[in-house]
C-alpha cells in the first residue's frame, strides 16, 4: 500500500511539471518545495530508465517517453479521484470536502456569501477556499490539487474548461481630493498624466488592465506605475492618501464610495471583464462540485445584475 502511495504521488508531481512545463510553477501549484519536485522526477526517471524531460536553455519539454506517462499518468489519476468519488455519492447526498481556489477579489468580496449560502443549502458539504492570484488559481485547478477555480481573466490552459459566471466592470478610483475626482470619466489618455497604483504581475486584474491600455493604443509600461500591491484592501489604503489612482473592480469598492472615502469614475470607453469558474476537461466531476458551480453562477450573476 505504501508503495502505490508512494507512485501516485510521483505520477501526481510528473503530471504538474508535464501540465505546467515548470518545476517551479508545479512546486507552487503542489505546495512543494522545488528540490522536492525536482527528485519525484528524478525518482520516476529511474523507475522507468528514461528521460521523461528534456531540459536546457532555462525550458523544459516533455520527451517521446513523457508524452506516454503523461496519457497514463492523466488517466490513472482521472480514474483514481473518479472511484474515490463514486463511492462517496453512493448515499445520493451532495456531500464531503470541495476545494475550490478563488483570485483575490472573487474570494474577498463575491464568494463569502455564496458559500455560506451553499453550506446551509447543503449543511453536509465541506468547501474550502483557497485564495491567490487568477494565473496561481490556474495552475492548481490544472495540477488536480484544486477541483475548481474563479478567475477575473480568460483561462490561458487549454486542459481546463472555462465557464462564464458574470460580468465585472472595473472602474478608476482616486481619493475624493485627487484631479480625477472631479471628472465624470476618465479616458485611458488621461490617465497618463497621473500616478498609478497597480495590482500585482499575474493577477487577472492587472492582465485586462494592461490590455486595456493596450487596446488604447498605449504600452502598459509607459503608464506612470508608482507601486505594484497583491490585494484590493491595501490598494484602496495607498489610494486613500492621494499617492494615485487605481483601477478596480465595482465589487471591492462599493463601500468606500458609499462613505465618501473614495471616489469611482467609470471609464470610456468602459472597461468590464468577465468572471470564470475553470476546471479539468478530462476530470470526472463530483456531484457535488456539479452541483456548487451551477449553484455559484446563479448567485453571482444575479449579484451582478443588482
Amino acid at each position: 500500500m505504501r508503495a502505490q502511495a508512494m507512485a501516485d504521488r510521483r505520477l501526481q508531481v510528473f503530471h504538474a511539471v508535464a501540465r505546467q512545463l515548470s518545476f517551479t510553477k508545479a512546486a507552487d501549484a503542489l505546495f512543494m518545495t522545488q528540490p522536492a519536485v525536482t527528485f519525484q522526477i528524478k525518482q520516476l526517471e529511474e523507475h522507468f530508465s528514461t528521460r521523461l524531460f528534456d531540459r536546457g536553455h532555462g525550458r523544459i519539454s516533455l520527451t517521446p517517453a513523457g508524452d506516454i506517462v503523461l496519457d497514463y499518468a492523466e488517466r490513472i489519476l482521472g480514474l483514481s479521484a473518479e472511484l474515490d468519488t463514486r463511492l462517496k455519492e453512493m448515499t445520493g447526498e451532495v456531500a464531503g470536502a470541495l476545494l475550490i481556489g478563488a483570485s483575490m477579489t472573487i474570494a474577498e468580496f463575491l464568494l463569502p456569501q455564496v458559500l455560506g449560502e451553499f453550506r446551509a443549502r447543503y449543511p453536509k458539504a465541506l468547501p474550502r477556499l483557497m485564495v491567490a492570484n487568477s494565473e496561481t488559481v490556474e495552475s492548481r485547478v490544472a495540477a488536480f490539487t484544486l477541483d475548481l477555480g474563479f478567475i477575473e481573466a480568460p483561462s490561458h490552459l487549454p486542459a481546463l474548461v472555462s465557464d462564464f459566471c458574470a460580468d465585472d466592470e472595473l472602474l478608476v478610483l482616486c481619493a475624493p481630493g485627487h484631479p480625477l475626482a472631479q471628472l465624470a470619466s476618465v479616458s485611458p489618455a488621461q490617465l497618463l498624466k497621473h500616478s498609478f497604483i497597480s495590482r500585482e504581475p499575474g493577477s487577472g486584474t492587472r492582465e485586462v488592465t494592461d490590455n486595456y491600455f493596450r487596446s488604447a493604443g498605449i504600452s502598459p509600461d509607459s503608464v506612470d506605475t508608482v507601486m505594484e500591491l497583491g490585494s484590493p484592501e491595501s490598494i484602496k489604503g495607498l489610494v486613500s492618501t492621494g499617492l494615485g489612482f487605481a483601477i478596480l473592480s465595482r465589487a471591492t469598492i462599493t463601500k468606500e464610495v458609499r462613505l465618501g472615502q473614495l471616489v469611482a469614475l467609470p471609464l470610456a470607453p468602459r472597461l468590464t471583464r468577465k468572471l470564470s469558474v475553470v476546471y479539468p476537461k478530462e476530470k470526472f466531476r463530483s456531484r457535488l462540485a456539479d452541483t456548487f458551480i451551477e449553484f455559484a453562477k446563479e448567485k453571482l450573476r444575479a449579484g451582478a445584475e443588482r
